[in-house]
């Protein structure tokens, strides 16, 4: 199912299994039915509830079928497909599916989520990872966001329909987790395990809770704590990280270590604040005159467009959102992105800008969010190629499509990393 408004949609016209069943929203639904004058909790029961005005009953009443079904404006249940197992096209079910969208989400949106989601999923190896599109080099990294793009459609590993898809991902990343605590493939991600490990350890943070096999929930734990220990012991001196564990560091390795530390904090793991405070005044120590902040601390040089919008997704997960760094940082970050309509706003590696970006315009609230979204939106349904795919800064489509459907997903705010 497409989204939320698809899949209330499609669950609307599906035939009960009991005439007293219990109609349920579809998975990710943070509306439920009732709220929407549309739907009863039960179909085919006897009870009359009194009507309020406008044709409302009081919550939690049970019409009759029969009056359900002429409150949606039919007047027989015959040839309306329902007793047949058919759609169920009504106003009611029309008005429902519309309601549900977030907004600034189109139909059009949703569409090209699942038809970017259909191509993930169809290139999934048989081990779980993604080994093309990106894979081939990266594939621990490919196999952590790729898995994160399926979550934030609220997929789970044993609900939606790609949950075979994110079973694969955690069972694989699994495999992958090193004595050491690194997570990481037998090429190290090209040498550079540290991109693969952040990712990796957010995806599997993220998914923790939905987990509901006991022995894999062990494993994924164990997995979790000893790679909040490797990220935290890799902190260099400085108090940020590199593509190898305790090796230096450098903005991008740094922001990918921050939000997969708080997604392990908000999963329920120990997180030491004094890693978290120190990768903040990393961030604060590589920050321009300009507001951004640059690619290392020994780097010098002006700010890097990429890693300044990274910044403040990253300064948000830490829970500074006034913080001076942060202001200053989001006021650059946009001021870069309104001065270009295209999609690469400069400086390179746009699919990871608008990565970052979109979640730190999205956390900052409407003003930025309702600019933003609408144009990257489009821009991005534009962009996406006849097999669903999208092509990013040259890495792959597996990269590309996976972060252009977080973008298009982050108002279902499925995962609480990506939410406000």
């Amino acid at each position: 199912m497409g989204g939320p408004g698809q899949a209330i949609f499609l669950r609307w016209g599906a035939r009960p299994e009991s005439s007293t069943g219990v109609i349920e929203p579809p998975v990710g639904c943070a509306t439920p039915l009732e709220d929407l004058g549309c739907a009863p909790q039960l179909i085919g029961t006897s009870s009359r509830a009194p009507r309020l005005s406008g044709g409302k009953r009081p919550r939690g009443s049970l019409p009759t079928r029969r009056a359900f079904v002429q409150w949606c404006g039919l007047t027989s249940l015959a040839g309306a497909g329902w007793l047949a197992g058919g759609p169920l096209v009504t106003p009611c079910a029309l008005a429902l599916e519309k309601e549900v969208l977030p907004k600034h989400v189109t139909p059009e949106a949703l569409r090209a989520v699942t038809k970017g989601l259909d191509y993930l999923s169809a290139q999934q190896a048989e081990d779980g990872s993604w080994i093309s599109g990106g894979g081939q080099a990266y594939p621990v990294a490919m196999t952590g966001l790729a898995g994160t793009a399926f979550l934030a459609h609220g997929n789970s590993p044993t609900r939606g329909k790609y949950s075979r898809t994110v079973q694969g991902a955690v069972e694989f990343l699994v495999r992958c987790a090193t004595p050491t605590g690194l997570i990481t493939g037998p090429g190290q991600d090209n040498g550079q395990p540290m991109h693969g490990h952040g990712f990796a350890l957010m995806f599997l943070a993220s998914v923790y809770g939905m987990i509901t096999k006991e022995a894999l929930r062990r494993q994924v734990g164990e997995t979790i704590r000893k790679a909040v220990a490797l990220t935290s012991q890799g902190q260099s001196g400085q108090g940020g990280w590199t593509y190898i564990p305790g090796g230096g560091d450098e903005g991008s390795v740094t922001v990918t270590q921050v939000q997969a530390l708080r997604a392990a904090q908000n999963a329920g793991f120990l997180v030491p604040k004094a890693v978290i405070e120190e990768a903040a005044n990393y961030l604060e120590k590589c920050r321009t005159p300009e507001g951004g902040i640059q690619y290392s601390l020994l780097s010098g040089g002006g700010p890097r467009l990429p890693i300044s919008a990274a910044a403040v997704a990253t300064l948000y997960n830490a829970g500074q959102f006034e913080s001076p760094i942060a202001v200053d940082c989001l006021k650059y970050v946009w001021g870069q992105f309104q001065a270009s309509e295209g999609w690469n706003k400069g400086g390179g590696h746009a699919f990871y800008s608008h990565l970052y970006a979109a979640q730190g315009f999205y956390m900052a609230g409407d003003e930025y969010w309702d600019k933003y979204y609408p144009a990257t939106r489009d821009q991005l349904i534009a962009m996406q190629a006849g097999d669903g795919s999208w092509n990013g800064d040259g890495i792959g489509q597996v990269y590309g499509t996976s972060i252009a459907v977080i973008i298009m997903q982050l108002p279902f705010k499925y995962l609480p990393i990506f939410q406000r």
